[in-house]
């Protein structure tokens, strides 16, 4: 890859990562449009974690309380009565977590398709289903069809609610939301930040929320990397080290520029943002 391939992937990454339009339809939509091959999964990956250090050193305080929670949890500080307060937190983010796991390995497995083939007799992941559809459509509908929702929520949602409400209904809801961006063009932070605004949680905290909600994610998703990263060779490991620490900067400005702007306006540029670039995908393929 040339640096200037490197630094497009990192630009787009750190961007779409934390802005509610899609960072995995957008990677997807790079090689498309600049002709270059696949970036390969290890780049994706070294992406993510880029993204993943950025929200760590953003959000210090809060992933700093979530740990203390973590370390409550087997007896570690348990009688702080603000430590009870991180742990129970932390087990929202626990409980929102699992649904994109248990989604994860049912799809990846087979077994979600074996399950409602056997329960309704039809396949919902056919190959020559997946054969006749192109990733631009499904992406452009995705950016459509949750770009609608996410200009719904944010229209009509309540702004009453901060994250230290959260109860656990309200977490595994959001978690279920999450597991919905398994799918390119949904978003994970739009798709989250839609469910956190239909419960009434304010702009910043919805999207505070969602950021913290996808460590796990992101960095188990970097875990499953590491037998590939130490069988890479030396070229392909470079690419990826600086393809992660652009990305790191690109998302740290990023998340810094949308948690001001959400203190005081809507999503509302986002959303049209999403109509507009789905109808665009529709029409130009």
């Amino acid at each position: 890859m040339t640096f200037l391939q490197m630094l497009i992937i990192a630009v787009v990454q750190g961007i779409t990562e934390f802005l509610p339009i899609s960072s995995s339809g957008h990677l997807i939509l790079v090689p498309v449009f600049t002709g270059a091959a696949d970036q390969g999964p290890m780049i994706d990956i070294a992406v993510h974690v880029g993204s993943l250090l950025a929200i760590i050193v953003y959000f210090f305080k809060d992933v700093w309380g979530l740990a203390r929670g973590g370390f409550a949890t087997v007896g570690i500080g348990a009688d702080d009565p603000d430590t009870r307060a991180w742990r129970k937190l932390f087990f929202w983010i626990v409980l929102g977590t699992i649904p994109a796991v248990v989604f994860g390995l049912l799809i990846k497995t087979g077994t979600l398709n074996g399950l409602v083939e056997a329960t309704f007799g039809i396949a919902i992941i056919d190959d020559d289903l997946l054969a006749s559809i192109r990733f631009t459509d499904l992406i452009a509908v995705n950016l459509i069809a949750y770009g609608v929702l996410l200009g719904i929520a944010d229209r009509f949602g309540r702004e009453v609610k901060s994250f230290e409400d959260m109860t656990w209904r309200e977490g595994l809801i959001v978690g279920l939301a999450q597991a919905l961006a398994l799918v390119p063009g949904t978003s994970r932070s739009g798709v989250t930040m839609t469910a956190a605004r239909f419960l009434g949680y304010k702009r910043f905290e919805a999207a505070r929320f969602s950021f913290l909600l996808s460590i796990p994610a992101v960095a188990g998703a970097g875990v499953l990397i590491v037998p590939d990263l130490l069988e890479a060779d030396g070229a392909l490991l470079v690419e990826a080290i600086i393809t992660g620490a652009m990305t790191f900067v690109a998302a740290f400005l990023t998340m810094a520029f949308l948690m001001n702007f959400l203190r005081r306006a809507s999503m509302m540029v986002f959303v049209v943002y999403r109509i507009a670039m789905g109808c665009a995908l529709l029409y130009f393929f």
